[in-house]
């Protein structure tokens, strides 16, 4: 059984783009071959021109991931975590970096916080803010409000709308959460079965299978598996 069978997809500098699907489509293994952490069979993966895996280093300079079960270092300052990975991306004082990165999303009061004394919602905040210090043109979000109370999730979409008008960056989404899809995205791609099923705009898409609304076509979707 193939997880994933003649998927091709692209996302255009700046465009908002969900991958869509109910468990088991397919979508976290896209992810993982766009981010070079899986080797498709078959086929070809390329980023701003680098192809991987062979110029996966080089492709990844450009990229940030979110995800909410990445792990964050419970025994350090944030802003002494951020600093680690700040410095990855630069030589230059990093203090400013931090600071805009956390005043961006919300958090600046977290910046002396323990990384083991947040809660779910500051951690996946911090996440965003780690994936974006070093201004990828591209962010790839899996599930990046799941489990948030609403007005945290209302936070990171604030976020990263501000930072994708601020930069032109583009953005990959996966959510189960539709009306943020809504929000979020200008292009909506269904996965079902490890094949896409629609890709078009959230409206063309509900109007393709015939539902008010792209929670409709999830559940249509998840009924036929």
């Amino acid at each position: 059984m193939r997880a994933v069978d003649g998927v091709s997809l692209s996302v255009g500098p700046g465009e908002r783009v969900a991958l869509l699907g109910p468990n088991g489509a397919g979508k976290t293994t896209t992810l993982l071959m766009l981010l070079g952490v899986l080797t498709p069979d078959a086929g070809t993966v390329s980023i701003f021109g680098h192809r991987l895996p062979k110029q996966r280093q080089r492709a990844m300079e450009d990229v940030g991931f979110v995800a909410g079960y990445l792990p964050l270092a419970e025994r350090l300052k944030v802003r002494e975590f951020l600093g680690l990975y700040a410095r990855l991306y630069s030589d230059a004082d990093v203090n400013d970096t931090i600071e805009r990165g956390l005043a961006r999303f919300g958090v600046a009061h977290l910046a002396d916080a323990m990384g083991g004394e947040l809660s779910s919602g500051q951690k996946t905040l911090v996440g965003i803010v780690k994936a974006t210090l070093h201004e990828p043109r591209l962010l790839v979000l899996d599930e990046p409000t799941a489990s948030l109370d609403p007005d945290v999730a209302y936070r990171v979409r604030t976020g990263l709308l501000s930072y994708a008008d601020a930069t032109g960056a583009a953005m990959l989404i996966t959510s189960h959460n539709m009306a943020e899809v809504q929000q979020l995205a200008h292009r909506v791609v269904f996965v079902q079965a490890g094949r896409i099923a629609a890709d078009d705009t959230p409206e063309a898409v509900a109007a393709l299978f015939g539902r008010d609304d792209l929670e409709g076509v999830f559940l249509h979707l998840a009924e036929e598996l």
